[in-house]
């Protein structure tokens, strides 16, 4: 088994991440949509996925910020922003949990206070797609550990995918003894739309295979401290202090850093261009390996055209360090809830893998 690079466990670590409380049943969960928020159409959904946190004893908020959509938001910027403080900020509050994501929760990055939120105790926030582009920012610029995951609304009584399931189990770990999450067996292609049938679980159909991107299905292990999130939405934060993933990697000296990303919407060739940039930015500099989740860009109708596998080949082949492709992770479920800041051993074989996370560095 190849191992990347080195997995020390008592190498010494600039980068300080928090790690915020287990949850327990009676923590107070927040929900608000500092991105897009929910349509009349969509409430029985959210008011299901509300109800069963709240059937595993949780108690729930609801923000101002949530049940309606007007230009593509929840509500006017400083106000999605002002909710969303306040809710990091108040000590009951033990995680936020956004809807779902959206296009424009890069708006809030500058009206954030992310330097007043380090004298606050850290929460959980999970989420995935636009909600990413909090996440980074949060445990970059803040410290905080955030939960790269499945969205609420994805989280309701009838779905029994153990990844998605398993969510609210990882944000419930200490983290000091390693949580373990399998690859799946089967991933969904079509979404379901929620307002013809709102309790409708992931529709998994199609088999699960992830890739290496040499080819091989011989075993591997990558270790390294965990970042990123939607390839669309951080990869646009890269060269300032919201996306400066660069210090990341140097900080996290011989334990390594792993950058995973999930691409939405980016053709071949956008794939290409963004992965040019964050090689310019630094960002693939020192990597111990980088993970992608499956892709839901349009697939290539013309032969001739560039592909994604070879988007991928033609900028990645030649780095120094393992690309594994196609896991769960993203838009295409179910996916994996990962731990940014959190040390991780990822394990490849045979077209499976599993990515164990900690709070403390793996021994060798």
């Amino acid at each position: 088994m190849l191992l990347f690079p080195g997995g020390i466990a008592n190498a010494t670590i600039a980068v300080m991440v928090l790690f915020p409380e287990p949850l327990r049943p009676g923590d107070l969960i927040a929900v608000t949509a500092p991105s897009s928020g929910v349509l009349p159409t969509m409430h029985s959904r959210l008011e299901l996925a509300i109800e069963h946190l709240r059937a595993q004893g949780f108690r729930v908020i609801e923000g101002a910020c949530l049940r309606d959509q007007r230009r593509s938001t929840s509500a006017p910027r400083n106000e999605r922003a002002a909710e969303l403080m306040r809710f990091l900020q108040d000590p009951e509050v033990a995680a936020v949990i956004p809807p779902w994501g959206g296009e424009l929760a890069s708006e809030l990055l500058d009206v954030l206070d992310f330097e007043g939120l380090r004298d606050s105790k850290p929460k959980w926030m999970l989420g995935y797609s636009d909600t990413s582009t909090l996440l980074m920012p949060l445990t970059l610029v803040t410290g905080w550990a955030t939960a790269h995951g499945p969205n609420l609304m994805d989280l309701v009584p009838t779905q029994s995918d153990p990844l998605t399931t398993g969510a609210m189990s990882v944000l419930a770990s200490h983290l000091q003894d390693p949580v373990v999450q399998a690859s799946s067996e089967r991933y969904q292609v079509n979404f379901v739309d929620y307002a013809d049938q709102f309790d409708e679980p992931l529709q998994l159909t199609e088999p699960t295979r992830w890739k290496r991107l040499d080819g091989s299905d011989e075993a591997l292990e990558i270790r390294g401290r965990l970042i990123g999130g939607c390839f669309d939405t951080v990869t646009l934060l890269a060269g300032s202090q919201y996306g400066d993933v660069p210090a990341f990697i140097q900080s996290s000296g011989s334990v390594g850093a792993i950058l995973y990303l999930e691409n939405v919407s980016q053709s071949p060739g956008g794939v290409v261009r963004l992965l040019l940039s964050l090689r310019r930015h630094g960002w693939l500099e020192g990597l111990s390996g980088l993970l992608l989740g499956r892709s839901t860009a349009a697939p290539e109708e013309n032969p001739a055209d560039l592909h994604y596998e070879g988007a991928l080949i033609s900028t990645l082949g030649q780095e120094p360090f393992p690309v594994l492709f196609d896991l769960d992770i993203g838009h295409r479920p179910p996916q994996m809830t990962l731990i940014n800041g959190a040390f991780a051993s990822v394990c490849f074989e045979g077209g499976a893998g599993t990515i164990s996370q900690a709070s403390t560095a793996f021994d060798r």
